[in-house]
């Protein structure tokens, strides 16, 4: 297997590797990232979606693709962008570059998503595990499916037909305990730098998508704005408020937002927002260093 860094490798040098024989290795996976990286910019991105993404780059790949060389296979990672929201567009031009690959999708799961596949993986194996439990998995987890799977086989082996606790989770999954999103939250409620710094740093080295820790932040965020303006007193008004609004909200997820709204002003929470909105920008946009951003974020929060 072969890595190259699409950031600093043109896509011309990606093909010629590929194109040439190894005399050692019959069969060769090359694996290129981010395919992101290999799309025209600024100016020359207009240009090639007037003239119908036929620019060089489109040429050399659909060349590729008309005799590929045998026993290689060539993958172009994307992972920067999601298919849905204001990355939609940019998805779109992505996959039009690349026309003459084939495409194979891997869409993220939402939490409900998330939840609902890690109660099924634990009802196949005999494991019991409760919905609060379901939920720390997959905040644990990043709603990353195939972690979820694994983490529910180990915890099925580790509890021998006994119900999985919040502590059995905190034992077997990998910072678990401090890696929550949550946790994260009321470390900025009580500007606790240093405590919310140290969460960023586990989140970072757990390999957590940290787009999408911004998108859980948010959707706390803004449901604890609303719940502040609403004068909601109790996990269980926070619950009933929104079930009515038509947004089903589990206990969990409702005592996580009381707390939220308890500890922030409806100021904090507002400038909270705008502040996530910003690092969600600059993370999905051309950055050097997405801890970068979060740290940024986390020292304006705190501030």
């Amino acid at each position: 297997m072969v890595q190259h860094n699409l950031d600093e490798m043109p896509l011309a040098a990606v093909l010629d590797d590929a194109r040439s024989f190894s005399l050692f290795a019959p069969k060769r996976l090359i694996w290129a990232s981010p395919a992101e990286a290999v799309l025209p910019r600024g100016r020359a991105s207009q240009e090639e979606d007037e003239d119908g993404a036929k620019g060089a780059a489109p040429t050399m790949l659909e060349e590729y693709a008309k005799d590929p060389p045998p026993g290689v296979t060539l993958v172009f990672d994307a992972r920067r962008w999601d298919f849905e929201g204001e990355d939609k567009a940019r998805m779109e031009r992505l996959l039009k570059f690349f026309s003459a690959a084939v495409t194979v999708e891997f869409r993220r799961l939402d939490q409900q998503q998330a939840r609902e596949l890690a109660l099924a993986a634990a009802a196949e194996r005999g494991l019991k595990l409760g919905r609060r439990e379901a939920d720390l998995l997959v905040t644990a987890c990043a709603c990353d499916g195939l972690r979820i799977e694994t983490e529910i086989e180990k915890l099925a082996l580790y509890c021998g037909g006994r119900a999985a606790t919040p502590a059995d989770i905190a034992a077997l999954v990998p910072d678990a305990e401090e890696s929550t999103v949550f946790e994260l939250v009321d470390a900025l409620a009580r500007r606790d730098r240093a405590r919310a710094l140290h969460l960023l740093d586990v989140l970072v080295r757990s390999g957590e998508y940290l787009p999408l820790a911004l998108l859980f932040l948010e959707g706390v965020f803004r449901m604890a704005l609303a719940a502040r303006e609403q004068n909601l007193r109790s996990a269980q008004e926070v619950q009933g408020y929104f079930q009515r609004m038509g947004m089903p909200v589990w206990r969990a997820r409702a005592e996580q937002i009381h707390a939220a709204a308890s500890r922030f002003t409806a100021e904090q929470l507002a400038a909270g927002i705008e502040a996530i909105f910003e690092a969600d920008s600059g993370l999905k946009s051309a950055r050097p260093d997405d801890r970068l951003i979060m740290e940024r974020f986390i020292l304006r929060l705190t501030a």
